[in-house]
């Protein structure tokens, strides 16, 4: 992939491509999720996005990791660790599966926090969502889809999320949504 790095309009479609993911998934780890969660931009309506789903499975307690990688490996996810986010293991789709992103955390953990809350936090304002937007899609058309572009676009705009989850967390510390 040698483009530039596509951030397009919300799609209204994007909770039904999670809901399809989600699934196809369930069967294999229902005994072991407490939650298949939409996470990332696609689950915030009106927010710009990559196209690519980002899936979080919820399960109680780190010692369910193990036999939840052994079973999403078992369906054709390459475990690839935690990518730098302790507490976050990150899989690679099956070739031939809709492209998407999945995680596994512990339910109440550091990222699973930062995933929900920030979600939750854009969903009830839209304001955010706009800033955010213009930001990514700015920063799409600067770098290129190849693997430096992806990490440098990635640190390019870590410190507005960096920003928006620490809001996220001080909201829901004052009991907003």
């Amino acid at each position: 992939m040698t483009g530039m790095i596509v951030v397009g309009d919300y799609d209204p479609r994007w909770p039904e491509r999670f809901e399809d993911l989600r699934q196809r998934l369930a069967p294999h780890v229902a005994d072991l999720a407490v939650s298949i969660e939409h996470v990332g931009s696609t689950a915030v309506p009106g927010c710009a996005a990559k196209p690519i789903i980002d899936l979080d499975i919820v399960v109680a307690e780190d010692a369910t990791m193990p036999a939840l990688i052994s079973r999403l490996t078992e369906q054709g996810y390459r475990h690839e660790g935690d990518l730098g986010i302790p507490g976050r293991e990150a899989f690679q789709a099956p070739p031939a599966a809709p492209e998407h992103h999945l995680y596994s955390v512990v339910t109440g953990s550091r990222p699973h926090l930062d995933h929900v809350l920030l979600r939750d936090y854009l969903r009830q304002r839209p304001d955010e969502v706009r800033r955010y937007s213009a930001l990514k899609v700015a920063l799409a058309q600067r770098f290129r889809a190849d693997c430096q572009g992806r990490r440098d676009y990635s640190r390019a705009k870590s410190v507005l999320v960096e920003e928006l989850v620490a809001k996220s967390y001080v909201a829901r510390a004052a009991g907003e949504p």
